[in-house]
């Protein structure tokens, strides 16, 4: 036996729950955007023209059902537990607790941060540290969020380690996602510790330096053209997340092992494997919780090339959230149904 089925030693088709190591939640009202005002050729572009606004449309509403539309499409791919890096410049206040609560509801796991930026001035840099440290203090499970050190002063990024010193967290940032990013490994070294997340790594230099597991992205990194990450380069732990584009652990693997194969024939499922593993490490409670698959023998080498696997049954802390493929706790009609109301507000406002 190999992979998940080695580990567990339990009978075939029942793993533990997985983990998306990088989600935004709010993506999930992102579907049928309009589009932006002009088509974006660059990857700054993208971020101007689309997530930036997106962004700072997002008010607390939308942001609760969006939470809830993700985590529930998390659930129904046997994704168990969601670390999440939010941004929403005109509704900072009570931002986490709206996702952690809308999680909760579910019956997800998520690990909450919110994403500092000084694009909005010192006051939006201030307000970001300050709900990073409110959530923390109320006891929720979180980390600090920097969303890039691009956008980033170096006071703001002081802060930001300073505040995950204190509370024994780490920091999760995107790091060398595209080429603007170039300077981070510089300027981010002397802060980051073995508890940091490095989403992307893209144009990371294989010696770069810097403590954390890197994040990859593969379906992500492939939509916004910013190039292969190559995470097999690293020495850093590495783990599997999807940047918001849904919480299909499985499918991301399959689709990791692919772009790993893509330069090297050598490469076999099982490096992608152990990076879908590494999302154990981050989330241990996760190994606690257990999936039963649609498919039989799932293993590196099986799963890979063998699309439409679905979870039938989904235990979280020793209860079923998941039975029949279907929610237990939720109704999964007015999520989504509610969620088509707030991305039509959404929309309307961009």
């Amino acid at each position: 036996m190999t992979g998940l089925d080695a580990v567990t030693g339990l009978d075939a088709g029942v793993t533990p729950g997985l983990v998306c190591a990088h989600h935004h939640l709010y993506s999930a009202l992102a579907r049928g955007m309009p589009a932006p005002p002009r088509t974006p050729t660059t990857f700054r572009e993208i971020l101007e023209q689309v997530w930036w606004r997106l962004d700072t449309a997002l008010d607390l509403d939308m942001i609760e059902w969006s939470a809830k539309l993700a985590a529930l499409e998390a659930l129904e791919s046997g994704t168990t537990a969601i670390i999440d890096h939010h941004e929403s410049p005109s509704a900072i206040e009570g931002s986490l607790s709206v996702i952690a609560d809308a999680c909760a509801e579910v019956g997800v796991r998520v690990v909450c941060a919110y994403g500092i930026t000084d694009r909005h001035g010192a006051d939006g840099a201030k307000r970001g540290l300050e709900e990073n440290r409110r959530f923390l203090a109320g006891g929720g499970r979180g980390l600090v969020g920097i969303h890039a050190a691009f956008t980033c002063g170096d006071a703001t990024l002081e802060a930001a380690a300073a505040l995950a010193r204190e509370f024994e967290v780490g920091v999760h940032v995107h790091v060398c996602e595209g080429p603007e990013d170039g300077a981070a490994p510089a300027r981010l070294a002397r802060h980051t510790t073995a508890r940091w997340l490095l989403a992307h790594g893209v144009h990371l230099p294989t010696d770069h330096g810097l403590a954390g597991t890197v994040v990859h992205n593969p379906f992500s990194n492939l939509n916004n053209a910013v190039g292969y990450a190559n995470p097999a380069r690293f020495m850093n732990p590495v783990a599997l997340g999807t940047d918001g584009i849904g919480a299909q652990m499985i499918e991301t693997f399959r689709l990791a092992y692919a772009l790993q194969r893509s330069v090297d024939v050598t490469a076999s499922p099982e490096r992608a494997w152990r990076w879908l593993e590494t999302g154990w490490d981050l989330v241990p409670e996760a190994r606690d919780d257990r999936v039963t698959w649609s498919y039989q023998q799932m293993t590196p080498w099986h799963v890979a090339f063998t699309p439409g696997i679905r979870p039938l049954r989904v235990e979280i802390g020793g209860e079923v959230v998941l039975e029949d493929g279907r929610a237990t706790r939720v109704d999964a009609g007015e999520i989504r149904a509610k969620a088509r109301e707030q991305a039509a507000r959404l929309h309307a406002r961009m």
